[in-house]
């Protein structure tokens, strides 16, 4: 108990540390947002991979993935890799750092409104983003709940309300840089932790061999009569599986709190470094959290999911481990969910304040009163997540758990096409940005209140939620060839970033001597 405290302590002082640090970089808006945008790759890179896999993903998709589909699940954490991370990195990076700069926009919701030089489109993206960024930050605490009580007997508001004072601490202080410095050291924790965490629980079935012998023997014909189903390739639902993938991979596209980190990138070569960083931190964490769940079945005699439910599986797998691996587990979780949580919060405060409150709400608003606002909001939210996580662990509230399932769904539906297409395609019409909008949201909030009447593939909040992003690829070019087009003029300023001259070393380009 002393070595879990200990390491607690360590971990909670060098965050506050950094934090306080960092006071001197957040004076203003670009600083406290986007860290001046001289953030270098691996701080980047780390800060995207980190906001990206949390709790969530650790405790709750892991336990709940890797036993529907047994070692199958590891392909989540490889179109992660693939599409979550590479792919984001090489079709949004560089585009999205220049695009935006010129347009001098700090959020998406700006993005929006200046790309497409429409206020309300500006106000209707943060309304969408504060609306499913506060139950998804309230999901964040979940997975520590179980894992504090394992390692520690610690009651869980007691655990909630201390990781919300801590983060909101760091993030207040330094903004989005002591967010990013605090990312790379979380991020270094994951990394660590779960390689340990991996070995030890392989070990204690025999090895990688023998636990993969013994998924192949598990049996579950509710689930399917195929031998050997749960250490098979596509498992035993591939169809779902793929629904999981696209929603988990493809998604992040759209989320404003990971796209948000291609604004502050420093340059063209931080770029390409961070595109490796991102790929190899995504393979290694979603890789190895989907890998491990994958063989929480043989663990089936210390959880019973029917009454316990999957966030269960991988406490249970981790309860027989050393207590200095069970500290290191209990800092890895911690890791994951701070550096989420600040990364929510950031963009959850800086999106209402520069997109709403600024200019509609309060008509003058200068630098100095806009940070001022955005930390206070940053209280504001976290109290609210805090509440809301509360609420529903003490009186067990379904809409709030399923508001909760839903939100990176419509999130990533609303926003992935327009951001897409608004940052490639000149063509791109105001009116499908709102289609784009309407069809995701309202979709994703009938799929709360009326699911049975869903198609029984889309019943699923995480079909539904892949199902909007593929179906906002196909609406806004649709719709954008039967509207009325943009002003050519906006359009061209907009694009004109693209075609700036700039000078390079021979290095990356040869000299043209005619």
């Amino acid at each position: 108990m002393g070595i879990k405290i200990l390491l607690l302590i360590v971990f909670f002082a060098v965050m506050i540390g950094i934090g306080l640090y960092c006071r001197k970089n957040s004076t203003d808006v670009n600083g406290f947002v986007l860290g001046g945008r001289k953030v270098g790759p691996w701080l980047t890179a780390f800060a995207y991979g980190t906001s990206y896999f949390s709790a969530v993903v650790f405790v709750g998709y892991a336990g709940q993935f890797g036993w529907k589909y047994g070692i199958a699940a590891t392909w989540a954490g490889i179109g992660n890799a693939l599409i979550g991370s590479l792919m984001a990195w090489r079709i949004l990076g560089r585009r999205t750092r220049i695009m935006t700069q010129h347009l001098d926009s700090a959020t998406m919701p700006e993005f929006f409104g200046r790309r497409f030089d429409s206020k309300a489109l500006q106000i209707a993206a943060s309304a969408v983003t504060f609306v499913f960024l506060i139950p998804y930050t309230a999901s964040l605490y979940n997975g520590l709940s179980r894992l504090f009580g394992m390692a520690f007997n610690i009651p869980y508001p007691v655990c909630v309300i201390v990781m919300a004072i801590l983060t909101g601490i760091y993030v207040i202080a330094g903004g989005y840089m002591a967010t990013a410095i605090n990312d790379f050291i979380q991020g270094l924790i994951m990394v660590g932790g779960i390689i340990a965490v991996i070995a030890a629980v392989l070990h204690s079935q025999g090895g990688f061999m023998a636990a993969l012998d013994g998924l192949g023997k598990v049996v579950d014909t509710e689930v399917s009569s195929t031998p050997g189903i749960f250490n098979s390739f596509f498992g035993p639902d591939p169809v779902n599986l793929l629904g999981v993938v696209i929603l988990t991979s493809l998604g992040t596209w759209g989320l404003p709190q990971m796209v948000q980190k291609f604004y502050a990138i420093r340059n063209e070569k931080a770029v390409d470094t961070g595109t490796v960083i991102s790929t190899a931190f995504a393979f290694i964490i979603a890789g190895g959290c989907y890998f491990l769940g994958g063989f929480g079945r043989l663990f089936s005699d210390r959880v019973d999911v029917a009454a316990e439910g999957f966030d269960a599986v991988i406490p249970a797998m981790l309860s027989g481990l050393p207590d200095i691996l069970i500290g290191i587990v209990v800092i890895l979780v911690l890791s994951a969910s701070m550096s989420t949580l600040s990364s929510l919060v950031l963009a959850s405060s800086s999106t209402l304040t520069l997109d709403f409150l600024k200019g509609t709400i309060i008509k003058k608003m200068d630098e100095k009163r806009q940070v001022l606002t955005m930390r206070l909001l940053i209280v504001v939210f976290i109290a609210i997540s805090v509440v809301i996580a509360l609420i529903q662990y003490s009186s067990n509230v379904t809409f709030i758990a399923q508001l909760m399932g839903v939100s990176w769904g419509a999130l990533a539906g609303a926003f992935l096409a327009p951001f897409l297409y608004g940052l490639y395609w000149k063509k791109t019409t105001k009116a499908a940005c709102w289609v784009s909008f309407l069809f995701s949201t309202v979709v994703m909030l009938v799929n709360i209140a009326a699911r049975p009447h869903f198609p029984k593939l889309l019943q699923s909040p995480i079909n539904a939620g892949a199902f909007c992003m593929i179906a906002g690829l196909i609406l806004v070019p649709i719709v954008s060839a039967f509207t009325r087009k943009p002003d050519p003029a906006m359009v061209e300023d907009a694009f004109s970033c693209y075609t700036k001259k700039v000078l390079v070393p021979q290095t990356e380009a040869l000299e043209d001597k005619d």
